[in-house]
């Protein structure tokens, strides 16, 4: 691995091997002295161009109980809010002799141009609307850690999908390893054009998700509603998107009924009351703290992977 750019650059090999070092990584939160000498002198720079709490500062704990030199920037402290290029933001960072770039931008492919232009190995912290693969790992080494292997699973991913990143990465990644994702949205939320997409990646589509919950699946993953990324009416009014897609207390009740064991997982930021009540987040099925604590280990297990030798990175 030189960089970590998109789900679909990583094999199921790859996969089981992130998830692997990820629980090793795991067993360090939980020890009183959260330290590891393994990237001692490496300098891994935090390059965010939009706002974040889960993501840069897992990364930042990630890099710093591993020992690397950790530094944090944002859009609004660099100086690209002088006018200055995106390429010339990075180059001159590259310029520092870093290690590592972490970056989240608003656009998509931000990350696939940032690595042509940087010596540093680049990590997407997730670009516009296209992908956020740590996100997708930090998600399947959750439920795995909660449902065992994903082979056979039943996962459902619900919600704004037309503006979600995690929900791209994470079909890829589900795939991979072997479950059965469904993905349900209203039609104006479906994204254009991915009818060939499912159909290749043997993905299913709807827009019926009481039908989905009565099935009883394995997970279900509530997506955030995007309002800042909405420049249109996708639906009429909030209250009527819940009724129709948000996981009330009485879908929750049909899910629990339909399989007990059932999971219940969301990305973050969640806005309560809308695409997930707060019955269902806080309910005894919700994953959604463990996919904050995993999200250092799984990012803890890409720095790793990243920046901690030749013989690991091959």
């Amino acid at each position: 691995m030189r960089h970590l750019l998109s789900s679909a650059d990583l094999t199921r090999d790859d996969v089981r091997m992130l998830l692997a070092t990820a629980a090793e990584m795991h067993e360090v939160q939980r020890r009183d002295v959260k330290k590891l000498p393994t990237l001692r002198g490496r300098t891994v720079i935090n390059l965010f161009f939009e706002d974040s709490t889960r993501t840069r500062s897992s990364f930042e704990i990630a890099g710093k109980w591993m020992s690397a030199d950790t530094i944090n920037i944002t859009g609004k402290g660099s100086s690209t809010s002088k006018g200055e290029s995106l390429r010339d933001t990075v180059m001159t960072i590259d310029a520092m002799s870093v290690d590592c770039v972490v970056i989240r931008h608003m656009a998509s492919g931000a990350a696939h141009q940032v690595a042509q232009w940087v010596d540093a190995s680049v990590v997407n912290a997730g670009d516009g609307t296209h992908e956020h693969p740590t996100q997708a790992l930090l998600d399947a080494y959750t439920m795995e850690q909660r449902l065992g292997s994903l082979e056979g699973r039943r996962v459902a991913i619900v919600g704004d999908l037309t503006h979600s990143r995690v929900f791209r990465s994470n079909a890829i990644t589900l795939r991979r390893l072997g479950a059965e994702v469904t993905l349900v949205a209203p039609p104006t939320l479906m994204p254009s054009g991915i009818g060939p997409w499912a159909a290749a990646d043997g993905l299913t589509l709807t827009d019926d998700l009481d039908a989905v919950l009565a099935a009883g699946p394995d997970a279900v993953m509530m997506l955030r509603v995007q309002k800042e990324r909405m420049s249109g009416g996708f639906f009429p009014t909030p209250r009527e998107y819940t009724v129709g897609f948000g996981l009330t207390r009485e879908r929750l009740r049909a899910l629990v009924d339909a399989n007990p064991e059932a999971v219940i997982c969301h990305p973050g930021p969640m806005n309560r009351g809308l695409e997930i009540s707060a019955d269902a987040a806080d309910a005894a099925q919700s994953l959604v703290l463990d996919q904050v604590s995993a999200g250092v280990a799984v990012r803890m297990a890409v720095l790793y992977h990243l920046l901690a030798g030749e013989e690991v990175a091959a």
